[in-house]
């Protein structure tokens, strides 16, 4: 085994681990802190109890709210204006994957003072951002616990990938109370892309013995408990465990990165400004289709641990059973239809394509496609 390195924050998981939000931005040191937030998480209260908790410690707080699905680069700059002016020098987000991409966002050009757009790739941040503490409300995106921002370029209408240790949180406070007020389709969805992460991360070509124990135990949870969060919100014997599957999801994608599907997602989200989720779960069945001959033993274990007992098929079965029972399962979670739905046309297909290809989760895909072969999955998933 030859050294490899991996990278994770400090996070603390468990019903209540909100509360500790004041506690840990004080032991940070912090002056004020800017949170960063959207009006969902707001009026379901989460983002009041961050403040709370706050005030709690003696620390004053300044809210920024205006991050939307798929945050883009405008937003990052007027969160990093508001946390300049108001000298603050911690930074909370709480919310989903787009609160907390945002709030890294916002870091970055905090420390670094330049635009956001200029930080895309791998590396790229020469000045360490401020301390971040992270407050999830879905279970899915895992930004949590990430060494990922995505940030939608309205200039080029793509999404930009920044990797580093840098944004890295420093604390997670994982906390799944925070995860019942969302509606069903939030669930759903968060909920297969965090399913989505799990199968890419094991089948990536940067796989290892770490992130594939992470990556198989997602599976298993996801598989287990996602129907019964859909249908019995406020229940936590299925919230704790769709928590926890978010997070090692994100334990094993943030170490071995990502595949094909995000890399389309991201297109699609960067273009069209689609849920992450939804493209997620809609394009998931065919990327599996194209990708199964290249590792087939990888996702015979992906099958074994979502429960279809395949081992003992011929590989074109196992290939057919697998990719019908994922599409059952978004079917069953209420992710319907194709592309088409969400407002995709036919004509744009090239352009998508052409940018998902230059997206930097095709790198460790365990097929490189050509941009033909993109053109011809997103039309299988329209």
């Amino acid at each position: 085994m030859e050294p490899r390195k991996f990278v994770a924050p400090e996070f603390i998981l468990g019903e209540g681990a909100l509360d500790l939000a004041g506690r840990y931005a004080f032991n940070l040191a912090a002056k004020k802190v800017l949170i960063v937030t959207d009006p969902r998480v707001i009026r379901a209260g989460w983002t009041g109890k961050v403040e709370d908790s706050l005030a709690q410690a003696g620390l004053p707080s300044v809210v920024f709210s205006a991050v939307t699905p798929n945050p883009k680069d405008t937003e990052v700059m007027a969160g990093a204006e508001l946390y300049l002016q108001e000298q603050c020098d911690v930074i909370v987000a709480v919310g989903g994957g787009s609160s907390m991409d945002c709030a890294k966002g916002i870091g970055v050009v905090a420390s670094n003072r330049k635009n956001i757009r200029l930080f895309e790739g791998v590396d790229r941040i020469e000045t360490p951002c401020p301390p971040l503490i992270c407050v999830p409300t879905t279970a899915g995106s895992s930004a949590d616990i990430s060494q990922f921002a995505i940030i939608t370029d309205t200039t080029r209408m793509m999404k930009i990938a920044i990797i580093s240790k840098n944004v890295v949180p420093d604390l997670a406070l994982v906390d799944p109370l925070t995860t019942v007020t969302m509606p069903a389709a939030l669930t759903a969805a968060t909920g297969i892309d965090a399913l989505v992460h799990a199968i890419e991360a094991y089948v990536s070509n940067a796989n290892s013995p770490v992130t594939d124990l992470n990556a198989l135990e997602a599976i298993r949870l996801v598989a287990r408990n996602l129907k019964g969060a859909i249908e019995h919100p406020l229940d936590l014997g299925f919230r704790n465990p769709m928590m926890l599957a978010s997070l090692l999801a994100g334990l094993a994608f943030s170490n071995a990165s990502l595949g094909l599907v995000h890399a389309m997602a991201h297109s699609l989200g960067g273009f069209w400004d689609f849920p992450h989720g939804d493209c997620n779960a809609l394009l998931l069945e065919h990327v599996v289709a194209f990708n199964f001959d290249a590792v087939p033993e990888r996702y015979a274990a992906i099958a074994d641990a979502f429960g279809l007992g395949i081992a003992d098929l011929p590989q074109a079965e196992q290939k057919a059973r697998l990719v019908e029972a994922l599409r059952r399962f978004r079917i069953e979670a209420g992710v319907t239809g194709g592309l088409q739905q969400l407002g995709m046309s036919k004509a744009d297909l090239s352009k998508l394509a052409e940018k998902a290809m230059k997206d930097p989760c095709v790198v460790t895909n365990p097929v490189q496609p050509t941009v033909q072969d993109i053109e011809r999955i997103y039309e299988r998933a329209f």
